[in-house]
């Protein structure tokens, strides 16, 4: 082959690349970049409709106990919106576990890092607590979160939840009430002691946002207005009563069992006008 067939049939190439490789830069630039819009959560704590008001005995459950609240404070975590295409979102690019807190304003606005793709969305759901693989002890160090600890002999990790207050029992003593949800234990026999606890179990759950749809625009934030109907822990589907239960329910997973079967209408939601 001589030297200038050679010499054209390089330039024929090169042309024919070029124009490869601008075709390619042309279909590219035909191609939209992903679009997202953000979520903030807005979390408030209600009794029978109206703001919680706390240290006031004011209240009374569906077993006619009379009760005053001191404290709300709980993790919600795992937040996944749901695409109806299947394609859905999980709350983690940046925190995947949130604390809540009456008593710290700041940690009832969450505002999440995470881009939420454009889209129509059935609903959304959360875990209450924190799932057994993430539920690790020592993955706290500093207050307010730390103080969540949940007892190392009693499973460990954190507090899913806890309501504080005071109740009047059926001789008219103001009583304390710790109202605490975490990981229950199974006993030998009829004792509490921690030697004889032969299981663990997980009482963590999935909360499930009625009403919850939405439709996220490029660019948009959605503002969602989330309250924790208190009243509710009390009384569907079972109702209960301080009196029975006492004070306290950290080592007694029966009472335990009937909180959490009692969240699953604990939660609503008001999506963004």
């Amino acid at each position: 082959m001589n030297g200038n067939l050679w010499l054209w049939l390089r330039i024929l190439f090169l042309l024919s690349m070029a124009g490869y490789l601008f075709a390619c830069k042309k279909n590219d630039d035909t191609i939209p970049a992903s679009q997202y819009g953000k979520v903030v959560f807005s979390i408030s704590h209600q009794v029978n409709g109206y703001p919680l008001i706390e240290n006031d005995l004011i209240y009374t459950n569906a077993a006619e106990n009379q009760y005053l609240i001191t404290e709300v404070k709980y993790f919600i975590s795992d937040i996944t919106f749901y695409r109806n295409d299947g394609l859905n979102k999980i709350i983690g690019d940046w925190k995947d576990i949130f604390y809540v807190d009456e008593n710290i304003p700041e940690t009832k606005t969450i505002r999440f890092f995470d881009k939420i793709p454009i889209g129509t969305y059935d609903s959304i759901t959360f875990i209450f607590g924190i799932s057994e693989m993430k539920n690790k002890s020592f993955m706290y160090v500093n207050p307010p979160e730390v103080d969540m600890f949940w007892p190392e002999v009693l499973g460990g990790g954190y507090h899913y939840m806890m309501i504080n207050g005071k109740w009047k029992d059926t001789t008219g003593l103001i009583q304390p009430f710790n109202f605490h949800l975490g990981i229950g234990q199974l006993y030998q026999g009829n004792t509490t002691n921690v030697d004889s606890i032969y299981a663990f179990v997980q009482n963590f759950f999935t909360v499930h946002l009625p009403g919850s749809a939405f439709i996220m625009k490029d660019q948009d934030t959605l503002a969602f207005s989330i309250t924790m109907n208190i009243e509710n822990w009390f009384e569907s589907p079972h109702i209960f009563d301080f009196n029975q239960w006492g004070g306290a329910i950290m080592q007694n997973q029966q009472a335990m069992q009937i909180v959490k079967e009692n969240g699953w209408n604990v939660f609503s939601i008001m999506p963004p006008k």
